[in-house]
């Protein structure tokens, strides 16, 4: 029954995200039609599309739902699908139409996609680990070596009935419990009669005999996976590089040192920062100017030196909120600080003060989201108290945060507030994605609306 459902799932699954995509398209084109923002389209002028998506799921092989994958994970990938599919649609549409894109239909007709398709495949995913916790589609596994970690992953098979691994024992030379099914050389006779589909390898087993396991998986068609030591067992994905036919860890790998990661957010950050340098900025900057200007003397902006990407010290823009003192940098604003000009409240309380960093973001100093950036004196003393303090630096800071979202923005009062703002922006980091960024930016305008405690 397993391997039956193995044969026919991917085709079924690829013919149904099809008509999930078809479906979309059709209640995309019915929904922006309404609102205007894209003309409507007869039922056939969609299969070329239809093929389009089809051409571009089966390259990023979208049939394989793994089995331990998160919902999260799921939802990740079908924003690079989405990403390629309107990319290839937007150039496919040059030749045979008008070289006039429109940005707008187009990241609407995404975001719908995102939206409809997203719900598709989650509950597919749904249903699949339902399915498999009841008994069916499962995977017969074993662990050769006892000890460290493995019984951990042991008891994660036995949790997790939605994985579908049926865990039949250990093998090791010394472990002696009920599940120990035998010596680590009673596996090779024993495993003919196991239906193995998976052999999990303690890391601390001798060389030659990982090597001998391996070959028999091999030659039997079972996959072999290592165990990391504890060492390794970290809250983030491990990846590996290769140097010939030697392979390595990568333990502190984050998901924007992926090229295509790192590329969709600075794509957004540019198109998003150039609409509100356009529609926003040209006319708020001269009209809060001069608003500045008429109630004390000095400069519009204030420029301040703060710590960016790699601990790469930036000009950080502001508009002024302050008359100007020798301790903008050493000392936080409190509330009701007498340094606060009239207009500044105003801008602090609207957070209007922070607009100038779109310009940041178009220089490629910041980013519309990542941990805010801390000026130079209090980088210092911060890192000097708080451990792994520095690793916030390995991106682009943000305008706008995670911690921020989560509360903690503002003044710092207490040191749980600084660390739980390192924790906030290092989960962050370790767990980027697309959709995460888009979470934050609806929270943060959420914040900016009905929050406003903290911002003085």
């Amino acid at each position: 029954m397993k391997r039956r459902f193995d044969k026919y799932f991917p085709w079924l699954f690829t013919l149904s995200d099809l008509l999930a995509a078809l479906l979309s398209l059709v209640a995309c084109n019915f929904i922006l039609g309404g609102l205007g923002l894209l003309e409507g389209a007869e039922l056939m002028a969609f299969f070329p599309l239809l093929v389009l998506w089809f051409l571009v799921a089966f390259l990023r092989k979208d049939y394989r739902i793994g089995r331990t994958d998160e919902y999260d994970q799921t939802l990740q990938h079908l924003v690079g699908t989405v990403f390629w599919f309107l990319g290839a649609a937007t150039l496919l549409w040059l030749p045979f139409n008008t070289p006039k894109i429109q940005v707008f239909p187009i990241l609407a007709l995404g975001l719908g996609m995102l939206i409809f398709m997203g719900f598709f495949r989650v509950s597919v995913q749904m249903l699949l680990r339902k399915y498999r916790a009841g008994g069916n589609n499962f995977r017969n596994a074993v662990i050769i070596g006892k000890g460290g970690t493995s019984p951990k992953l042991a008891d994660v098979f036995r949790i997790r009935k939605d994985f579908g691994i049926n865990f039949l024992g250990y093998f090791d030379d010394l472990a002696d419990c009920s599940q120990t099914r035998g010596g680590i050389d009673s596996f090779f006779f024993q495993a003919p009669e196991l239906d193995l589909d998976l052999i999990y390898i303690h890391e601390h087993l001798e060389p030659s005999l990982v090597r001998k396991i391996i070959n028999y998986a091999d030659e039997n068609y079972i996959k072999v996976k290592m165990i990391p030591g504890g060492s390794l067992q970290l809250e983030k994905n491990l990846s590996f590089s290769r140097y010939g036919d030697f392979f390595v860890i990568n333990v502190n790998e984050i998901p924007l040192d992926h090229v295509l990661n790192s590329l969709l957010k600075r794509a957004f950050d540019l198109v998003f920062a150039s609409f509100v340098l356009v529609f926003v900025l040209s006319w708020l900057i001269p009209l809060v100017g001069i608003l500045i200007k008429l109630e004390s003397k000095g400069p519009v902006f204030f420029i301040q030196k703060r710590n960016g990407i790699n601990n790469k010290v930036f000009n950080c823009l502001k508009f002024r909120s302050m008359t100007p003192n020798d301790y903008a940098d050493v000392k936080q604003a409190t509330k009701n600080d007498p340094r606060v000009t009239k207009i500044g409240a105003f801008l602090r309380n609207t957070s209007l003060d922070e607009m100038p960093q779109f310009i940041n973001v178009l220089l490629g100093d910041m980013s519309i989201v990542g941990p805010r950036p801390h000026t130079v004196p209090m980088n210092q003393t911060f890192k000097s108290q708080i451990e792994k303090y520095n690793s916030r630096h390995k991106i682009r800071p943000g305008i706008t945060g995670l911690a921020q979202v989560m509360g903690y923005r503002g003044e710092i009062e207490n040191p749980y507030q600084i660390r739980s703002r390192v924790r906030l922006d290092s989960f962050y980091i370790n767990n980027w994605t697309f959709l995460l960024d888009m979470g934050i930016m609806v929270k943060t305008v959420y914040e900016l609306i009905f929050n406003r405690e903290n911002a003085y």
